[in-house]
């Protein structure tokens, strides 16, 4: 049944945990049980958009199928609307709309108009209903005037917003969003923004995964994230942002530059973490230090031979802030794996 009251979450996880069965070994094949989730609570409130951030093979993806009833929690809670994910299935089910990121679900060789009309008749919106309800989804996803068009000709931003279009036909209260940009082009990526967030402003409550840091920065209003099966933070971009606002990145172009020269710009005792990004022809130091910008010709000196190319010092962003948290959280993961295999 559904709780009541003006305060009813739009979505809430209590405790959440999602295990399966695995084999591992090649010649000797051993039963092993994983956990995908462990232990997830949080909640989003009614027109909230809300970010849940985090690397593969984090539980993002597992805990969305357990909120749209595909997946059973192995144990905790889920509720929807009010209505649990496990008792009250249908009743979830018509409440919630559910956009993925790629090319799947959609019929290429029809129009879209007529793919909307297809799924219309599978989520049993009324007859009467359809024309009506057809004609201001393709408005709000900027379709109309291409309706008629097959699908097979849609560039892989339009086939997104008809994606969304049809998780909107039965016109549901909260809607999932599962790295729904993936693979876009700038304009389109763009393009879906916009689309995603008039649905904000037309009252929706979404869920929204993705990879782009600063795609949940200029969405979310409060953001999650998720590792290891774990939420390690939660609040808003600013919030997150704020565990590193005292320190400065600097970022150093080098090329080819060593494990051990890196190793070194770690041991500093001003360096506070040091991340890489491999470029096409290049590799970018990302180094955090409480110094600034003060300490950035001893980053160099540090790096011996290494050639470098532009060095820049920077205010904080929220994929800093985010690699911070997955890479203090993974360390202190490998460290409770370490103990737990002594014991």
């Amino acid at each position: 049944m559904a709780a009541s009251g003006a305060a009813t979450p739009a979505i809430e996880a209590i405790d959440l945990v999602r295990t399966y069965q695995t084999h591992t070994g090649v010649l000797r094949r051993r039963p092993m049980t994983v956990e995908a989730v462990r232990g997830i609570s949080f909640e989003v409130k009614p027109g909230e958009l809300f970010g849940l951030l985090g690397p593969n093979g984090a539980g993002k993806t597992t805990t969305i199928k357990m909120l749209i009833t595909l997946l059973l929690p192995t144990s905790g809670a889920a509720r929807v609307m009010g209505f649990d994910v496990v008792h009250d299935t249908t009743a979830v089910r018509q409440r919630i709309g559910y956009v993925f990121g790629g090319d799947r679900g959609l019929y290429d060789r029809v129009s879209g108009i007529d793919n909307l009309r297809y799924f219309a008749e599978l989520y049993g919106v009324e007859p009467s209903e359809q024309r009506r309800r057809i004609a201001a989804l393709l408005e709000l996803v900027g379709l109309t005037g291409r309706e008629n068009e097959k699908v097979e000709g849609y560039s892989r931003g339009m086939r997104q917003r008809l994606h969304i279009a049809r998780g909107l036909l039965h016109d549901p209260e909260v809607i999932f969003m599962d790295e729904p940009s993936i693979g876009l082009d700038p304009v389109g990526a763009r393009e879906l923004r916009q689309t995603v967030r008039s649905l904000v402003d037309a009252g929706k409550t979404v869920l929204l995964t993705t990879h782009y840091m600063f795609e949940a920065d200029a969405l979310c209003d409060r953001i999650a994230v998720i590792n290891a099966g774990r939420i390690v933070a939660l609040g808003s971009g600013a919030d997150l942002k704020d565990a590193i606002a005292e320190r400065t990145i600097v970022e150093i172009e080098t090329f080819g530059v060593t494990d051990e020269a890196v190793e070194r710009l770690r041991r500093d005792d001003d360096v506070s973490a040091v991340n890489m990004e491999e470029r096409d022809q290049s590799q970018i130091l990302l180094v955090q230090s409480e110094r600034g910008a003060h300490i950035t010709q001893r980053l160099l000196s540090l790096l011996g031979d290494t050639r470098v190319g532009k060095v820049v010092a920077r205010e904080p962003t929220l994929e800093d802030a985010y690699v911070h948290l997955i890479a203090t959280t993974g360390h202190d993961e490998a460290r409770a794996a370490r103990a737990a295999s002594v014991q």
